[in-house]
């Protein structure tokens, strides 16, 4: 099934181009079925490349999915032009009296201030309080995550001695899991952080699962048990050259940078950098999208009474 999504998006041609059907307002007003709805708060300096990754994933699943994607305003974007911005973003003040099945909350370059110096704090913190009665599920990763578990869960973050960055493999900690199904026991996934969470806390904490852990990154993914709340400590959504990207800019910036681990081939960085938590990417969200497709309600509205 196709996902509806502003014909204004740049990632529409590409996503075409890789066989992901996108359908417009016109086209999805003609089917009678009632979509899931999924918003999306797109924190990314970059916002483009995220909208693309992130629309990959969930572009592949029989469900037909109704996507809004909305921004942070006390924050001056300067890496995106406003005019797009204006043409395919909502704000806060668009959604608020809105329902939806599921909200993405992505990463953000930030994570080495702490949360209340972050300069739109309060406005993040206001979408976490309207999405306890306007939304299904909730899944954060990377920064959001952390964010999150310290915004419901007052869990802490920490400096790392150095900058988690490549792809690491994690095992899975709940046998038979609906968010896990179909994973092997172990799986890879990209991580680019400089900070880690008190695995401590969320072990002590009686709401939160933790889904799968390796001894030395840690935990990767914990959640209510209920689903309503889904933390993933990693990036999923990242692309085969994000990783690649990332290096060789920062690299061209003059900075101490070492290379993804285990990522190019025999770490040689003008070869093919590896794209192992490929399939592992689509499972996770397919699998979310599912859990959510049969758990949500057909009325939204009643998710403020639940």
């Amino acid at each position: 099934m196709p996902i509806k999504i502003s014909d204004n998006l740049s990632a529409v041609d590409k996503l075409q181009l890789e066989g992901i059907v996108t359908i417009g307002q016109q086209r999805a007003a003609r089917q009678d079925i009632r979509p899931l709805k999924v918003l999306i708060l797109n924190l990314m300096p970059l916002k483009k490349p995220t909208e693309l990754q992130l629309l990959r994933l969930l572009g592949n699943s029989p469900l037909q999915i109704e996507i809004d994607f909305c921004r942070i305003v006390s924050r001056q974007t300067t890496h995106t032009d406003n005019s797009y911005l204006d043409s395919c973003y909502l704000e806060f003040a668009d959604i608020k009296d809105r329902y939806y099945d599921a909200f993405i909350v992505t990463g953000a370059p930030v994570e080495t201030y702490d949360f209340e110096d972050v300069d739109y704090w309060e406005e993040f913190t206001g979408y976490l309080k309207w999405a306890e009665t306007h939304v299904y599920s909730v899944l954060h990763y990377c920064w959001s995550a952390q964010a999150g578990l310290y915004h419901y869960y007052g869990v802490q973050k920490s400096l790392l001695e150095e900058k988690m960055f490549g792809i690491y493999p994690y095992g899975i900690t709940v046998r038979n899991h609906p968010l896990l199904r179909g994973f092997d026991d172990r799986y890879f996934i990209p991580q680019s952080r400089h900070t880690t969470v008190d695995d401590s806390a969320i072990d002590g904490n009686r709401e939160l699962e933790v889904l799968s852990r390796s001894v030395e990154q840690g935990i990767n993914i914990c959640a209510t048990k209920d689903l309503k709340r889904i933390f993933v400590l990693g990036h999923f959504e990242y692309d085969r050259y994000s990783l690649a990207d990332e290096y060789t800019r920062d690299k061209k910036k003059g900075m101490d940078i070492a290379m993804p681990e285990n990522y190019y081939p025999d770490n040689d960085s003008s070869q093919q950098p590896c794209f192992k938590w490929c399939s592992y990417a689509h499972l996770f969200y397919l699998n979310w999208l599912n859990i959510v497709y049969q758990d949500t309600p057909y009325d939204l509205t009643t998710l403020s009474t639940m």
